[in-house]
């Protein structure tokens, strides 16, 4: 990767990207998910048989309903267990790039799980989403809202792009739902929502 990085030859090339749902792409023999590192060779040799030097890895970050395809998340800082640990990811990984293939993090940065195992009313209040359930809740989703606001929750998604850059590698980020982060009003019906002081 430093190599490909420094030498810029990931550049020298269109971009062709295979988006890959892990635990639904392929299955054991009794259907059952397979992990991290079971994965790494099957995959690494289907994107290359298909002619694709970069893959969009979607459901990285930890969340705890897999029918939500990782877009209800609660681990920002953490792995999807139930593929494996970190090292296993890491494993994965190392395998795509040793095979020239990049990697994109499909990255949630506009809502989160609203499950008592992740941080809604963390501390009793709303500290990580807004207050008012007509800025704080996307309803459709059944999440809630970052406050980007705070300074404190900005700074946290931004070391959670950097974690995943220096502790995993990643070489890049797909962010999800950008459009319910510029309108406020996306998916909800008048009185469902406050204009911000852009109106």
């Amino acid at each position: 990767r430093e190599d490909r990085g420094r030498l810029g030859t990931a550049l020298l090339q269109p971009m062709a990207i295979y988006e890959v749902h892990l635990p639904s792409w392929r299955r054991g023999a009794n259907g059952e998910v397979l992990g991290y590192r079971q994965l790494a060779e099957a995959l690494v040799e289907h994107v290359k048989a298909l002619k694709f030097n970069w893959v969009e890895l979607m459901a990285l970050a930890h969340h705890p309903f897999q029918g939500s395809w990782g877009y209800q998340v609660s681990g920002y800082y953490s792995c999807y267990s139930l593929l494996g640990g970190p090292d296993d990811l890491k494993y994965l990984i190392d395998k795509l790039h040793e095979a020239e293939i990049g990697v994109i993090m499909d990255f949630v940065p506009a809502h989160f799980c609203r499950d008592q195992c992740s941080f809604c009313d963390f501390d009793g209040t709303a500290t990580f989403e807004y207050e008012d359930p007509r800025e704080g809740e996307q309803r459709q989703w059944g999440t809630k809202v970052f406050n980007f606001r705070r300074n404190e929750v900005r700074s946290f998604l931004q070391g959670a792009v950097f974690f995943w850059a220096e502790r995993y590698h990643i070489d890049g980020f797909r962010c999800d739902a950008i459009s319910s982060m510029i309108y406020r009003n996306f998916g909800k019906e008048d009185g469902q929502w406050i204009p911000n002081e852009h109106g």
